[in-house]
């Protein structure tokens, strides 16, 4: 072998390898898009052996078309979109279509409803058919006009008298109940979304609510366990959830967010959009009294017009009067759940409103709760591309709620396959056992119809030999007669 052909096959099979890694890789990634009323990330990573999540790419681009995490225009919107996808797969180098999606809004609202079922197995074992057909039953649950379900999470299940059991599957019981947190949004609201999402070339694979998914990327299990309420800061919404004993007890979003702070601050400094943004994320406190009383901050005057300053101080009062009614309202929201007294682990506050200077401090004040900020790098691996930010939470908990889910319709994949494997090898066997029976038949058919024709047949002999009997006998007689009457002449010729 030449050199030029040892060359030759070390770049096919480096081609490949690389052709390989990559299929894999397009295998194995999850894709996010998280719509929100300021910014549109569009994210791509996966999830390692280990857990750990490493992001591969993200896209992000100024949110148009949204408001209050509602989308407005569809064509504006899918364009952000767009934009944000190229830019994730440009770092990346992998493309995608199908992605999660992040829904969210006002228009979002939760309740509990029960439901339960006698067990009428013969040894009343639980299966997982049994919890499946409570589920579905509250997929039939009449809500308000042009509502959907979002979400259906069960909360806690009874076995005739043993309660708090949360999974009832191979237990054994006569009834079975159980208790859920139900997720509902209008209609219309998600037609927007997966518009959009169509328009910019990507298929929706599941929708997520966006608190869920935040309380992926910043809670533990362990603050699920003792009890904890998430609070995400958003542009245009505050994203509520409350776990308690590992399992979520409520949901809610507030239609308040950051952009409600920066339009109080463009409206009282009179000043554009873009500067008030500006100013309160690099100047701005959540408590007035904590700023500098002296330190002045210089806006850039419009078309021409001569620079402006404002006192510090006096910019982080307006913050703080609007962020004190976000908080009013998420107090509300947690007083409300029943939970205030059993949230061991306090409150995570998240998003980008959580990067408010003082804002942890504001927030325990005003709710006597421990409080801590949410950065979600809990699985993060150190090569990820970087997402640690709480901007980030709702779009790093898409991409670990969507490796669940796809985790899950694995798991059920497999089961059916297998399911359908053992069937299958029942099949064949069956049809093995039947050709088997068919054969012997057939071999007992033959072998009868061989004795017949021998019956036949021997039959048949027996009825020659018979017939040329028959034909000896007259001939016999004859003879017999003749003899009679020769003797009888004779006698007759003596006399």
């Amino acid at each position: 072998m030449n050199r030029e052909e040892q060359e030759r096959i070390n770049r096919n099979l480096s081609g490949h390898k690389f052709r390989r890694k990559y299929e894999e890789e397009q295998r194995n990634y999850i894709a996010a898009i998280d719509i929100g009323t300021t910014k549109i990330v569009a994210i791509i990573g996966h999830v390692l052996d280990d857990g750990r999540l490493e992001i591969l790419g993200k896209g992000q681009t100024s949110s148009q078309g949204v408001k209050r995490g509602m989308v407005q225009n569809i064509e504006e919107t899918a364009a952000a979109i767009k934009k944000a996808v190229e830019i994730a797969e440009q770092e990346s180098r992998l493309s995608f279509k199908e992605v999660y999606v992040g829904i969210a809004g006002q228009h979002i609202r939760s309740f509990k409803n029960n439901t339960s079922k006698n067990i009428t197995a013969t040894d009343h074992e639980i299966t997982q058919q049994d919890v499946d057909d409570l589920d579905n039953d509250m997929r039939n649950i009449v809500l308000e006009n042009g509502e959907k379900i979002v979400h259906i999470l069960p909360q806690i299940y009874i076995v005739d008298n043993d309660k708090y059991v949360k999974n009832p599957v191979g237990m054994f019981g006569r009834r079975l109940e159980a208790n859920y947190h139900i997720i509902v949004g209008e209609t219309i609201a998600e037609k927007y979304i997966r518009r959009s999402i169509e328009r910019a070339g990507l298929v929706v694979k599941k929708l997520i609510l966006e608190p869920l998914a935040s309380a992926s990327a910043v809670v533990t299990e362990d603050e699920k366990e003792v009890g904890i309420a998430m609070i995400d800061i958003g542009g245009g919404t505050t994203d509520i959830a409350i776990f308690h004993d590992g399992t979520i007890r409520h949901t809610a979003v507030v239609p308040l967010g950051g952009d409600v702070i920066t339009n109080d601050i463009k409206q009282s400094l009179k000043i554009l959009e873009r500067d008030a943004e500006r100013l309160k994320i690099e100047n701005g406190m959540a408590i007035g009294e904590a700023a500098p009383e002296n330190e002045m901050v210089t806006v850039p005057g419009i078309s021409g017009r001569a620079p402006r300053t404002f006192n510090v101080r006096f910019l982080s009062r307006i913050i703080q009067s609007r962020m004190e009614d976000i908080i009013g309202y998420a107090s509300y929201q947690i007083e409300t759940s029943g939970y205030l007294d059993k949230l061991g682990a306090g409150i995570k506050v998240t998003g980008g409103g959580s990067m408010l200077t003082y804002l942890k401090e504001l927030l325990a004040y005003k709710t006597g709760l421990d409080v801590h900020i949410g950065y979600p790098n809990l699985t993060l691996t150190e090569n990820s591309i970087d997402a640690s930010l709480p901007t980030f939470a709702t779009s790093v908990g898409l991409l670990l709620r969507g490796y669940e889910i796809d985790k899950r319709e694995r798991i059920e994949a497999a089961k059916l396959a297998k399911i359908k494997e053992e069937e299958d090898r029942k099949a064949e066997e069956e049809r093995r056992r039947l050709e088997e029976e068919e054969a012997k038949k057939r071999a007992e058919r033959e072998k009868a119809e061989r004795e017949a024709a021998k019956v036949a047949e021997a039959a048949e002999l027996e009825a020659e030999e018979k017939k040329k009997h028959e034909e000896k006998i007259p001939k016999k007689l004859q003879n017999f007669l003749d003899k009679i009457f020769n003797t009888i002449e004779d006698k007759g010729e003596k006399m």
